[in-house]
């Protein structure tokens, strides 16, 4: 949540000629209605249900860079899932940064929409943290230049993707 990771998809697929893709966007389309609405309507485990379905099977297997929504990992077995659907970098920035981010477009994160959506943000970085830091290779975006943050995905992504389809190649995923 707030770490650019749009942005940053789109960026780096522009440069490998690769399609991006948002999770949320996907979903929002699939499912006929904004994240803040499926949270409203159908609560926070309906949507979680369409991300899994989305890293399943809502995307093209190849050529392209899925930007996905912050809780998503921490769902039990999700990192497993999407480990084994490509690379995984995990975008990072302090949570003073992501506080700024939030702050401009908070009315569009619906588990920021409580009554002091800064105190929420903070238990939420405490509490995904960890995971994130599990979730692959860790790339901070605070105070860098978007070009420079694409072009270190992009050495991640070369760097990973070769392990990923030797192991692809040997049927581990």
């Amino acid at each position: 949540m707030g770490t650019g990771k749009t942005t940053v998809g789109r960026a780096v697929a522009r440069r490998i000629g690769f399609k991006c893709v948002d999770s949320d966007h996907e979903i929002e389309r699939g499912a006929a209605k904004t994240v803040a609405q499926i949270f409203a309507a159908d609560g926070e485990a309906a949507f979680r249900k369409l991300e899994w379905r989305f890293v399943e099977e809502g995307h093209a297997p190849e050529r392209l860079v899925v930007a996905c929504g912050g809780g998503i990992v921490v769902q039990p077995g999700m990192l497993e899932l999407l480990s084994s659907k490509g690379v995984v970098i995990c975008l990072h920035a302090s949570i003073e940064t992501i506080l700024a981010r939030t702050r401009r477009h908070g009315a569009t994160r619906p588990l920021l929409d409580v009554e002091d959506p800064d105190a929420r943000a903070r238990a939420l970085y405490a509490e995904r943290e960890a995971i994130y830091r599990a979730a692959g290779t860790v790339i901070l975006t605070d105070s860098r230049p978007l070009s420079e943050i694409a072009a270190h995905v992009i050495r991640v992504w070369k760097r990973d993707s070769a392990e990923f389809a030797r192991r692809r190649a040997q049927g581990g995923g």
